[in-house]
Parts: structure tokens; sequence; C-alpha cells
């Protein structure tokens, strides 16, 4: 099968919530590629179910050993990247590989993978409505909020390139529409 479903989105915008909706009603369809980050968890995550946690120097080695299918530096000194071990394990398992990644990971796996991947990208309503979401997420200081909000403009400037954009305002809505574009791809 050798398909890729690709979600890209600014920080705050849904895109985790879909991606776990998704892998919970087709899970016999698809497989989650678990990237690797040199950021600190999160409160409750775990190493190598929310992320494969590296320092820098051991991202940095696996770059130089080209484990990793793409990489990206996303904010200074935090690198975010997908290992290709992650993709053919879930290939075995003759199931699409679902990619939860950055706005430039998402473009260079599109680019690589052409018409073997959907590119989904999903935005928030508003700007307003995103710092909403981050505010209450509660997981940046004051500087990080500001900072995620700058990207996500920025972040939003690529919508265009994506196959599809889904707006994430009403969650049901959301989750429907997704469902639907992945059967659908799955089906060709």
């Amino acid at each position: 099968m050798e398909k890729l479903l690709i979600f890209s989105a600014p920080s705050g915008s849904g895109k985790t919530t879909v991606v776990k909706h998704l892998m919970g009603t087709l899970s016999d369809r698809l497989g989650f590629s678990v990237s690797a980050t040199t950021r600190k968890p999160r409160p409750g995550e775990e190493n190598g179910r929310e992320y494969h946690f590296l320092s820098e120097s051991e991202f940095r080695e696996r770059i130089s050993n080209n484990e990793f299918l793409e990489y990206e530096e996303v904010y200074q000194g935090i690198l975010y990247g997908t290992l290709w071990s992650e993709v053919r394990k879930i290939w075995d398992q003759d199931r699409m590989v679902v990619f939860d990644v950055d706005v430039k990971g998402g473009l260079n796996l599109k680019k690589e993978f052409g018409d073997r991947a959907l590119a989904i990208f999903l935005r928030p309503p508003s700007i307003d409505v995103l710092m909403e979401r981050l505010i209450k997420r509660s997981t940046e200081v004051e500087h990080e909020l500001n900072e995620r909000i700058n990207k996500a403009r920025y972040e939003l400037s690529f919508e265009d390139q994506y196959d599809v954009v889904v707006v994430n305002d009403i969650l049901e809505d959301t989750f429907q529409r997704c469902t639907f574009l992945v059967n659908e791809f799955f089906e060709k």
C-alpha cells in the first residue's frame, strides 16, 4: 500500500485531537508515525508514545546516519523529524502511515511522495480562536505563546500548498470531514 496521510496545522489548531480520533476509529487502516524531537516531554508524555525524545547530539547523529525521512528545526534549538524505521514498520503492517507534522515537514513529505500522500492542512477558524486554545492549554509561558502565534500566522500562509484545507471550528464536523477524506484516499 505504501500511502501516507499528512496532517499539518499551527500549534493549538486541534491536529493531535483529530489524529487521535482517526487512529481510534480507523485503527485497522492507519499506523501513526511517532516523530522524534529534541524538546522536553510535557507532563504525561512518554518516550516512544507521543514522541521519541532525543538529545540534540543524538538527533544530529541520526541525521548524519541518514535515519530521517525528513527533519526540521521548528523552533530555535528544537528539532523534529520522521525516522525511516517508523515508516517501514507501519508499511510492513499494510497500513497507511499517519503524520502529525509541522508545515515544512508536511510539504517536504508531500514533495517526496506526491500522489502516494494526502496532505491535509487543519486550520483554526481565526487567530483569536487559536490564541484562546493555546491559553487554555497552559503549556506555554507568555513569550512562547507570542512565538507560537507569530509562527501560526506564518504557517497559515502555506495552507494553499496542501491537498485539502479543513477548518476546525466544530470538532465533530472536523472528525466527519477528515474521516471521509481518509476513507476516500484509502480506496484510491
